[in-house]
């Protein structure tokens, strides 16, 4: 039965995307890499399927902090530590495990800090519910401030042949 995917991409099957995943990560893929609001959790649904019982084997990134309507629409963002504390609670409930790798807010909030958004990430490091902190569509100036709160492990940013803005 075909449903709609968890991005963008068109209808999907979810027993054949956990295959896929599964099959993934037996032929050596060790990075998976999702985003809370992908299908508004269903991906990291299906991701949890595919990892039960073999997370040892995965690293997994999650961003966080977009918010979506009801018809799945972007209507901001929100990267305030209580915030950021409500999401990782539901990814670590659809994941179904009890520690992030890396977690990213998936944009800069323009209402927040960089500075406050990392203490409320490092705390979450100290408790022990998140390894490492990233950040996602950056400049080098919001970087330095990040790092100077906390440590940041990797940057995602849209760099390709089609785009080639940073």
């Amino acid at each position: 039965m075909a449903e709609v995917s968890s991005g963008m991409y068109g209808a999907t099957d979810d027993e054949e995307s956990v295959r896929t995943i599964q099959a993934a990560i037996d032929q050596g893929i060790t990075l998976i890499d999702t985003g809370d609001f992908y299908g508004q959790g269903h991906n990291e649904t299906l991701i949890g399927r595919a990892i039960r019982g073999r997370r040892a084997d995965v690293v997994l990134s999650v961003k966080y902090g977009a918010l979506r309507g009801p018809d799945g629409s972007f209507v901001g963002v929100d990267t305030r530590p209580a915030a950021t504390k409500n999401f990782l609670g539901y990814s670590l409930k659809r994941l179904g495990v009890d520690v992030i790798d890396v977690y990213r807010p998936a944009r800069l909030d323009p209402a927040v800090p960089i500075e406050e958004t990392m203490g409320g990430l490092a705390d979450l490091v100290r408790a022990g519910y998140v390894k490492h902190v990233a950040l996602s569509e950056v400049g080098v100036d919001t970087i330095r401030r990040a790092h100077a709160v906390h440590p940041v492990v990797d940057l995602q940013i849209e760099y390709s042949v089609a785009t080639r803005g940073p």
